[in-house]
């Protein structure tokens, strides 16, 4: 049986295809598979297609040329980066866009005489501003709180080995850094170790939420807080009798009202060692000691001179420093701006602060701003509670904790209105500064106040034995020292006045009944 065959097509170029099949089609051109050489017009066309073919370029030969034009592409990339590193734009950014004396375009180090260690941290926060006066750059440096490569230029590296991303106070980093041994922490004076007291402290355990939560939905019998957020105990024998021992470590199955409180209200809330979950005006804060110490704008906008810190993107601090002076504002950004609602298990913002209300207008008086934000409208206060800011009245022990466990903030709490102003029969308790050294004298002294303080002045002392700096006791009354503006009031005593209130029971919510301000 004879048959033929034909040139495979798919050879051929399409302009040579349509030639081949009308000649291939021709009986007289057609061949027998077995004699090829029969038909010797036809493979002459063959060989003439096949030369005419237009050749592909070969695979091995594209891939070469590609490699090499790559190659090509990372070493102009590389020499252009020698010629243009990162800090070079930093500092051109720094001489050009700020109001500044220029600096010369060059590696910057700092050598902090702490460690003697060369940094080159500054090389590109060029104008950044230095943490805190008790904290100088030239001493303390960078990496000794942050932690990261001290001899990189290039971010990725420098940044790698950051403690707690860029904030070193956050409680998942703070023992490293700020509880690092005679910094904050180590000390055989328990009120010098803060860290340790602020991990026991009722902002970093919440214990007072998660008891309020169990015990309203049946979980716990006692409205006694058994849980925090952490487990953690006070191996001190002598405790307040308020204080706890031990705190279990809390974790809320799921499915639960407990999981439903985590979520809603715990994670991206409040508490110290998370961010708020939707960053937005009002709310701007850090977290760990910076969320009270590192100062937030309501628009969360950095208003300093590091040129690596955009200024138009919400979610840094004011500046890189760290303050004592800690205004309401500041604790405004969790504090009254809402109520969490057991019912609906969220939080509910309030209705007449942004972002929910207008922005409240820059021209508005100080007075009528502080009215507005300071207290929630259903709150009662009184004159001095908004006239003065929270840490006037609201101690270090009380905010930071005192280095024991509490389950409310009636327990932690110690100082009422009595404190300062006395009972209708007798005056506030006071107490002699006899050390130069002793912490009322370091406190004023950090807070940019030492001239405030000499030894032997009588200050305010707490049922606890704190004693308040900014207080003191002069031939012309108790006279206190605003620790934010630095005014002075003097404080009006109840004895010789005619409140009628009774000494023992002397708290906020009876003085309220004559003394609380009409909005």
């Amino acid at each position: 049986m004879n048959r033929t065959r034909r040139l495979p097509k798919k050879a051929l170029s399409a302009d040579f295809q349509r030639i081949y099949s009308r000649l291939a089609d021709k009986p007289a051109l057609q061949c027998h598979r077995d004699d090829e050489s029969a038909n010797p017009l036809l493979i002459r066309w063959k060989s003439a297609l096949v030369r005419a073919r237009p050749r592909p370029i070969l695979r091995k030969e594209f891939w070469a040329f590609f490699a090499g034009l790559t190659l090509l592409f990372a070493v102009f990339a590389m020499l252009w980066r020698e010629d243009n590193p990162a800090w070079k734009t930093w500092q051109a950014r720094y001489n050009g866009e700020l109001d500044t004396s220029p600096v010369p375009i060059a590696i910057r180090n700092l050598t902090p005489t702490m460690t003697g260690k060369p940094e080159l941290c500054v090389t590109c926060h060029v104008g950044i501003e230095d943490i805190s006066a008790s904290h100088p750059a030239q001493t303390f440096g960078c990496v000794v709180c942050h932690g990261g490569e001290p001899l990189a230029l290039d971010a990725d590296r420098a940044h790698a080995t950051l403690r707690g991303g860029r904030n070193p106070s956050d409680l998942s980093a703070a023992k490293q850094s700020c509880g690092q041994t005679h910094c904050h922490g180590g000390y055989a004076d328990s009120e010098q170790n803060h860290v340790d007291r602020v991990l026991k402290s009722l902002q970093a355990t919440y214990a007072g939420g998660i008891a309020s939560v169990r015990y309203t939905f049946g979980a716990q019998s006692t409205p006694l807080a058994q849980f925090g957020l952490d487990a953690i105990a006070d191996a001190e024998q002598k405790r307040p009798a308020t204080a706890l021992p031990a705190l279990g470590e809390w974790r809320p199955l799921t499915d639960t009202v407990e999981f439903t409180f985590q979520q809603n209200c715990v994670d991206g809330g409040c508490h110290l060692g998370t961010s708020p979950a939707k960053p937005q005006s009002y709310y701007y804060r850090s977290t760990g000691c910076a969320a009270c110490h590192y100062l937030y704008d309501d628009d969360g906008l950095y208003r300093g001179q590091d040129p690596t810190i955009p200024r138009d993107l919400p979610g840094h601090g004011v500046v890189h420093r760290l303050t004592t002076a800690i205004p309401y504002t500041q604790c405004d950004h969790c504090h009254n701006r809402g109520n969490y609602s057991l019912k609906q298990m969220a939080f509910l913002p309030r209705e007449d602060l942004p972002p929910i209300a207008a922005p409240i207008p820059a021209t508005m008086p100080t007075e009528g701003r502080r009215l507005k934000e300071y207290y929630q409208p259903i709150a009662e206060f009184t004159k001095c509670e908004y006239e003065l800011n929270c840490v006037d009245c609201h101690t270090a022990q009380e905010a930071m904790g005192d280095g024991h466990i509490y389950g409310s903030k009636k327990d932690a709490q110690s100082v009422q209105c009595q404190t300062c102003h006395g009972t209708p029969a007798s005056e506030p308790q006071a107490a002699a500064i006899q050390d130069p050294d002793e912490l009322a004298m370091r406190q004023a002294r950090i807070n940019g106040r030492p001239d405030f303080l000499a030894v032997g002045d009588r200050v305010i002392a707490t049922e606890r034995g704190e004693l308040l700096w900014a207080i003191k006791k002069t031939a012309n009354g108790f006279l206190q020292m605003d620790k934010v503006t630095g005014q002075i009031y003097r404080v009006p005593l109840v004895m010789g006045s005619k409140c009628e209130q009774d000494g023992k029971t002397q708290s906020s919510v009876y003085c309220h009944t004559c003394h609380a301000v009409e909005r």
